[in-house]
């Protein structure tokens, strides 16, 4: 299993956060491409964005941001990280609580959006430059980093949630009453 992970994209622990907001910046993208007719898509991805910076603000905060601490002493910038990670974790919350074709999701998913882009271009300007001229030990903080996204992975089912949705039919079951689809 280390041998598997340690192929899997990233080398370091800057080269995976990195690519954790590429695939994020992809899903919004995605999700601004789908039409007024595709709300179940729309639903799912925004569903499949709140997953991912869920698992990753956790990653970060329990074990990059610790490191960055205490390897650059850049009290101030982790901090701000923290406190747009909390931002984003509301936005997250309130876009989980709502219904597919929700009105609001557009606007909310924007705003998300908007919060997540300042928060990775602070991050990929200011933060991961630091962190790559101090001596933190990047490969090591990368398989750390790797093997707590994977748990997390396992504790939220995150299974891929396009064509496999969930919790759109546990919700359309609920409603109806009905036990199967």
């Amino acid at each position: 299993m280390s041998q598997q992970k340690q192929n899997v994209t990233a080398k370091d622990a800057v080269a995976l956060l990195t690519a954790d907001h590429d695939k994020v910046k992809h899903l919004f993208r995605e999700f601004e491409q789908c039409d007024a007719g595709h709300q179940g898509l729309k639903h799912d991805l925004a569903q499949q964005i709140c997953l991912d910076l869920t698992i990753h603000t956790s990653i970060e905060e329990e074990i990059f941001y610790p490191a960055v601490r205490a390897e650059t002493g850049e009290e101030q910038r982790v901090d701000t990280a923290l406190e747009e990670h909390g931002t984003i974790k509301e936005l997250v919350a309130h876009i989980r609580g709502m219904a597919k074709g929700d009105d609001e999701l557009d606007g909310a998913v924007q705003q998300l959006r908007d919060c997540v882009t300042h928060h990775i271009t602070e991050e990929e300007r200011e933060m991961f430059p630091k962190v790559r001229q101090s001596d933190a030990d990047l490969a090591a903080l990368c398989l750390q980093l790797q093997d707590r996204k994977e748990e997390l992975m396992h504790d939220f089912g995150a299974e891929p949630m396009r064509g496999n949705n969930t919790a759109e039919a546990e919700g359309e079951r609920s409603a109806t009453g009905q036990a199967g689809s």
